[in-house]
C-alpha cells in the first residue's frame, strides 16, 4: 500500500518530459474548458488577419446604412410622386376641360393718331399696339430670355434644372427669394390665373404650361408673352413700355434700352425708371452680362451698352397731347359702342401745332410764374369747320392729368362781352350807336370801369376796344339778359348762364374749350359747326366704325352783324386791350380778366383759326396784376405766328362801313356772304376755295388811345394813360330804341 502511494503519479500541466513520456498521459492549455490568462506568443491569431477580418465588417456596415438609405428614399420618392400625383389629378379635376382651353383676347388698344399720321397715344388696358415678334427690336427678347428662362427654347414649359436650383436658394436662404417659373409658366398666369401664391393655382399653372406648350410654338409663345406682361408705370406690353420710358416704337429700341425693359420684368413698379432711375439702371446692368454670358451680345457691344447714358423716365404720361387723348376717350363710346378689338383713331389735332402751343404756356409760366404767381394755362385752337388742332389742358400732364380746357369753368371776365354787342346790334345798335360812359347803378349793383376812369360818350365799336364795363351793362339793360344769353348759347356757349344784368362782365363761369367755339362764328362767316376731335375710327384691318363727314353747318347769326362784329373786334388787336396779339393776319379777338386777376383770357380769331388762351391758378388765387392782353395775348401770338406761317393771307370775313345814318346799307355786303354756305372744311395751313373778299373797314374810333402795352382797359385789371375825362351825367344816350322796363325789371335783372 506504502509503496502505492509512493508511485502515485499526479497529473500535472507543466510536468517534465520525462513524466509525459514515461506514463503516456497529458493535458495540454487547450484541453482546459476555461483558457487561462496566460498566452503563447506561437499560439496567438496573426495580427494581419485579424485587420482584413475587421474591415471587412466595417465594409459590409457601410454598404448596409448606403443600402437602407437608398432603399428609404426610393419608398419616399414613391410616395411622395403619388401625393404629388394625387394633387394634381384633385386640383387639375376642378379646372374645366382642357378641350374648352383657349388663349383670351388681348385687352384692346387705341391708337390715337394726328391728322397728318403721328401717333398721338396709345389708350385701353395694355396701353400699346401688339407688336410681331419679328418687328420689334431683336433686342428685346434676347435680353428677355436671358435674364428671364436662359432654357426657354429647350424645355417643355417646366424647367427642372431651374426649379431645383430655386428651391436650394429658397432652403439655403429661408425665405422665398427665387422663383423657378418659365416664361410659359409666366404667361399662363397672365392669362388665365392670378397672382396668389397657392398650390392650387402653381398646379393650375404648370399644367396651363404644358398645355401652351402643346398648342403654340416657341415664338408664338415669346411674342404673346412680350406683348401682355407688365412693365410697370401702367404699360402693358413691350410697345407701351417703349413709348412710356423711351418715347419710341418697340422696333426702335437699342441695346441697353431693351436690357432695361427686360430688368423690369422681375419687380416691374419698383424697378420702374420712372420711380427709380438708378434701381432700373443697375438691374439692366445685370441683364447686359447674363446676355454676354449667353453669348447673344459680344464684348464690344457690352462695353457700348454699359457706357450708355441712364434712361431718366418722366413721373407720368407726360406731352399735351394727352389730354387730347383723354377727352377722346371719353368720347369713343358715344361713337362705336364698346371697343371689343384694336382700333386707330384719326383726330382732327396737329401734333406740330400742339407743341408748339405746349411750349408757349410752359415757357411763359416758367418765366413770370413766380414774379407774377401763375401756375397754370390752357389753350384751344379750333377752325372753321370746328375741328380742334390744338388743345393744352394745363402747364403739365405728368403732373396734372386735369383738364382746364374742357373741364375747368372759369369766369371770362370781359371775354364774355362779344355776346352782349352781338345781342345789341341784332337789336338794331350799330357799331356807330353811341353811349354816354358815366358811372351808373342798377339796382344795388354799380359797373365800375377799372381805375374809376370814364369817357363820356363813346361809339360802341370804341366802348368793346377799351373794355368799357359801363357800356356794356347799358347794352345788357337795354336788350335785356336773357337776350344776352341767348345770344351765347346759340354760338356755342353751353354751361348755364344766369340772366342777371352782371352777366355783361363775364360772372358765369365757362371752359376755355366752349368759349373758344362760340368764337369760331365770327371767324367762318356766322355759322356755328359741330366742334370735334375725331375725324374716323377704322379698325387695324382698315374697317371703317365711324366717320365724320362734317355735316351741316347751321347759320346762327346773320353775314351783317358778322361784319360789324369784327370790325368792331379788329380794334381790340389794333388800338385796344390786345395789341401784343397783332401780327401779319387780319385778326380780331377780346381780352378778359375776372376780379381780383383771377383769370385772364384773350380769344382771338383769324379768317383759317380761332384759339382761346386762359392763364390763372387752380385754386382760385389772384395773379398779380396779369391781364387778358398781357401773357395770353402773347402765347396767343406765338402760337398764330406760327400757325400761320407760309399759309395765304385771308381777310376775316363781312364788311361793314361806318354811316351817319346809323344804318346797314344792303348792297355793302357780299353777297358771297348773303345766303348760307357751307362751313369751309381746309385745314390748318390751306385757304378755302372761296373768292377773296376785300378787306374790312375800320369802324370810326375817336382819337383817345390807350397806353402802349395794349393793357390797362377797364375791366382788364391793368393801368391806362388814355385823356381822363369829367364825370359826365349819369343819363346813357344815342339814337336807340330802347325797350320798355320796369323797376321791377331792373332790380331783378330782367
Amino acid at each position: 500500500m506504502a509503496n502505492r502511494r509512493d508511485n502515485r503519479i499526479e497529473p500535472s500541466f507543466e510536468g517534465s518530459p520525462r513524466a509525459n513520456s514515461s506514463a503516456g498521459f497529458s493535458v495540454s492549455e487547450k484541453d482546459r474548458v476555461v483558457p487561462g490568462n496566460r498566452k503563447s506568443s506561437a499560439r496567438r491569431k496573426p495580427a494581419k488577419a485579424k485587420s482584413r477580418r475587421g474591415r471587412g465588417r466595417n465594409r459590409r456596415g457601410l454598404f448596409g446604412v448606403l443600402g437602407r438609405l437608398f432603399y428609404w428614399c426610393f419608398v419616399l420618392a414613391i410616395w411622395g410622386g403619388i401625393a404629388a400625383a394625387s394633387i394634381i389629378v384633385y386640383y387639375g379635376a376642378k379646372m374645366p376641360a382642357a378641350t374648352t382651353w383657349a388663349i383670351p383676347d388681348r385687352a384692346p388698344n387705341i391708337k390715337i393718331v394726328s391728322v397728318d399720321g403721328k401717333l398721338l397715344a396709345n389708350r385701353g388696358m395694355s396701353g400699346g399696339e401688339a407688336v410681331g415678334l419679328h418687328e420689334m427690336s431683336p433686342y428685346i427678347p434676347e435680353a428677355v430670355i436671358a435674364i428671364e428662362d436662359r432654357r426657354f427654347y429647350s424645355h417643355f414649359g417646366i424647367d427642372p434644372i431651374g426649379l431645383s436650383r430655386a428651391m436650394v436658394a429658397n432652403v439655403l436662404g429661408g425665405h422665398f427669394s427665387q422663383g423657378g417659373s418659365t416664361l410659359t409658366q409666366q404667361l399662363a398666369k397672365n392669362l388665365f390665373l392670378t397672382p396668389d401664391r397657392t398650390v392650387e393655382r402653381k398646379v393650375q399653372e404648370v399644367l396651363l404650361a404644358l398645355w401652351l406648350e402643346h398648342k403654340h410654338t416657341k415664338d408664338q409663345i415669346l411674342e404673346m408673352y412680350l406683348n401682355r406682361v407688365y412693365f410697370g408705370s401702367g404699360a402693358f406690353g413691350v410697345e407701351a413700355a417703349s413709348r412710356r420710358y423711351f418715347g419710341k416704337s418697340a422696333r426702335d429700341v437699342t441695346l441697353s434700352e431693351a436690357a432695361l425693359l427686360a430688368g423690369l420684368l422681375k419687380a416691374p413698379s419698383r424697378l420702374s425708371p420712372a420711380r427709380d432711375p438708378k434701381a432700373a439702371e443697375e438691374r439692366s446692368q445685370l441683364v447686359l452680362a447674363a446676355m454676354r454670358n449667353e453669348g447673344k451680345i459680344s464684348a464690344k457691344e457690352l462695353t457700348m451698352a454699359m457706357s450708355a447714358p441712364a434712361t431718366r423716365a418722366p413721373s407720368y404720361w407726360t406731352g399735351s397731347e394727352n389730354y387730347v387723348a383723354d377727352t377722346i376717350m371719353e368720347e369713343l363710346p358715344d361713337l362705336i359702342g364698346d371697343v371689343r378689338g384694336d382700333i386707330i383713331v384719326d383726330t382732327t389735332v396737329d401734333l406740330t401745332l400742339q407743341k408748339l402751343a405746349e411750349q408757349s404756356i410752359r415757357r411763359l409760366v416758367d418765366e413770370s410764374g413766380k414774379k407774377l404767381n401763375v401756375s397754370q394755362g390752357a389753350l384751344v385752337s379750333i377752325d372753321n369747320s370746328g375741328a380742334v388742332r390744338a388743345m393744352v389742358g394745363g402747364y403739365d400732364y405728368s403732373t396734372s392729368q386735369f383738364d382746364r380746357a374742357s373741364e375747368a369753368r372759369r369766369q371770362p371776365g370781359s371775354a364774355f362781352k362779344p355776346f352782349v354787342y352781338t345781342a345789341a346790334l341784332e337789336a338794331g345798335r350799330t357799331p356807330d350807336s353811341v353811349r354816354n360812359d358815366a358811372p351808373i347803378k342798377i339796382g344795388k349793383w354799380t359797373p365800375d370801369n377799372y381805375h374809376g376812369k370814364y369817357f363820356g360818350k363813346v361809339t360802341l365799336a370804341t366802348a368793346l376796344a377799351k373794355s368799357l364795363n359801363s357800356v356794356a351793362a347799358q347794352l345788357t339793360m337795354e336788350v335785356g339778359p336773357d337776350a344776352v344769353v341767348e345770344a351765347a348759347h346759340r354760338m356755342g356757349i353751353q354751361s348755364d348762364l344766369t340772366a342777371n344784368t352782371s352777366i355783361a362782365l363775364g360772372t358765369s363761369e365757362v371752359t376755355p374749350l366752349e368759349l373758344t367755339s362760340a368764337y369760331v362764328p365770327f371767324a367762318n362767316g356766322g355759322y356755328r359747326p359741330e366742334v370735334h376731335f375725331i375725324r374716323r375710327v377704322t379698325t387695324t384691318d382698315g374697317k371703317v366704325l365711324y366717320d365724320n363727314n362734317g355735316g351741316s353747318a347751321p347759320r346762327v347769326v346773320k353775314p351783317e352783324i358778322i361784319g360789324m362784329m369784327n370790325s368792331m373786334m379788329t380794334g381790340t388787336v389794333e388800338i385796344g386791350t390786345a395789341r401784343k396779339a397783332a401780327f401779319a393776319w387780319p385778326s380780331a379777338g377780346k381780352t378778359g380778366t375776372s376780379q381780383n386777376s383771377r383769370d385772364a383770357w384773350f380769344v382771338g380769331y383769324t379768317a383759317n383759326l380761332t384759339t382761346g388762351v386762359w392763364f390763372g391758378n387752380d385754386d382760385g388765387s389772384p395773379m398779380k396784376k396779369v391781364t387778358g392782353g398781357a401773357l395770353p395775348a402773347q402765347a396767343w401770338h406765338e402760337f398764330m405766328v406760327a400757325a400761320h406761317e407760309g399759309v395765304p393771307v385771308r381777310p376775316l370775313p363781312g364788311t361793314w362801313k361806318s354811316t351817319p345814318a346809323d344804318t346797314i346799307v344792303q348792297d355793302e355786303i357780299p353777297s358771297d356772304t348773303a345766303q348760307p354756305a357751307p362751313v369751309p372744311q381746309a385745314p390748318v395751313g390751306q385757304s378755302a376755295p372761296t373768292a377773296q373778299a376785300p378787306a374790312p373797314a375800320r369802324a370810326a374810333r375817336p382819337a383817345e388811345t390807350v397806353d402802349a402795352d395794349g393793357s390797362g382797359m377797364p375791366g382788364d385789371g391793368g393801368t391806362t394813360a388814355s385823356i381822363r375825362h369829367p364825370v359826365p351825367p349819369g343819363n346813357v344816350g344815342g339814337p336807340v330804341k330802347k325797350r320798355q322796363t320796369s323797376i321791377l325789371d331792373i332790380l331783378t335783372g330782367g
